[in-house]
């Protein structure tokens, strides 16, 4: 075991978890639109994607009138970022519309840009409403376990087998029925179902619900597409890095401190790349978010 990694007994708890995670979605702004994104380093040496983009629309949201909410992000992760630096935000106002407004973000550190994002926002409008997607039938996160309690019981089992970071405590608690088939070298169908929601409550702002959607939605995604295949970037077989990143924003006002099921499917993947496709649903199995991402994998080479 690392001796970076939390034992039981100097684990943080989840409104700890929590409270360092809202210190990294505040921004300190550095000019009308600029900001600074803090970090918080854990041991891996690059900053965790999801948090770039969470940090990206806050940055966004920050630059456009009250009463417009995100409704679609694109994002292109162009390099690695590095968790030692804080990352630089700058916001481009494209459009400012009656309705919508168009924001592009450039994240930038010392080595270069490291994401780009294009975010639409939106006034709200009264206007007739359909939904085709069903929610899987899956069981109620009441019944499983939590995963960083599964986790920790596996925790002696499972050092020696996959990355330190993923031993760490996060702030997002999960419950799923395949947690085996996320961590497993066998393969297994490109399909995830997890349960999920903040370790404690969140405060009562949109704004930060959707930053930490935004933030949980890089967490298992793009290894869905792995799974059909007999090697795991967990256990240290596979070079892996999110190559985009789209989410696009349903409800403007999810809930992320109360129980979303995250379905994941991966229909393809070729060339060294895997297409990842998500839906994020309320217990009751109403549609919140949608989201696509694909990655880049490849087969680490021994010797």
């Amino acid at each position: 075991m690392s001796k970076d990694t939390p034992t039981a007994e100097s684990a943080p708890t989840g409104e700890q978890l929590v409270a360092d995670l809202l210190r990294l979605l505040t921004l300190e702004r550095i000019g009308e639109d600029s900001f600074l994104g803090p970090q918080k380093p854990d041991g891996v040496g690059r900053i965790f994607g999801g948090q770039v983009v969470a940090q990206a629309l806050v940055a966004a949201e920050h630059t456009v009138p009250d009463g417009r909410a995100p409704h679609s992000l694109h994002a292109s992760f162009l390099r690695g970022g590095d968790e030692d630096h804080p990352v630089d935000y700058r916001v481009e106002r494209l459009l400012e519309g009656r309705s919508f407004s168009h924001r592009r973000v450039t994240a930038t550190q010392p080595g270069g840009t490291i994401l780009t994002a294009n975010i639409s926002f939106q006034r709200h409008e009264e206007a007739p409403s359909h939904q085709a997607a069903d929610m899987p039938d899956v069981p109620p996160p009441e019944d499983l376990m939590a995963e960083h309690v599964l986790i920790e019981r596996m925790r002696e089992q499972l050092a020696d087998k996959i990355p330190a970071a993923f031993l760490n405590p996060r702030p997002i608690e999960q419950r799923s029925e395949n947690l085996s088939a996320f961590i497993s070298t066998q393969a297994s169908e490109p399909k995830q179902n997890v349960w999920a929601r903040t370790r404690a409550a969140l405060p009562d702002d949109p704004a930060i619900h959707r930053a930490v959607l935004a933030y949980y939605t890089d967490y298992r995604l793009m290894s869905t597409g792995t799974m059909p295949h007999d090697f795991s970037f967990l256990q240290g077989g596979m070079v892996a890095a999110s190559l985009d990143h789209q989410i696009w924003f349903h409800d403007p006002a999810p809930k992320v401190d109360d129980w979303l099921l995250y379905a994941m499917t991966s229909p393809i993947s070729g060339n060294a790349r895997c297409l990842n496709h998500g839906q994020l649903f309320t217990r009751e199995g109403r549609l919140v978010a949608s989201t696509a991402q694909e990655g880049m994998f490849r087969e680490r080479k021994r010797g």
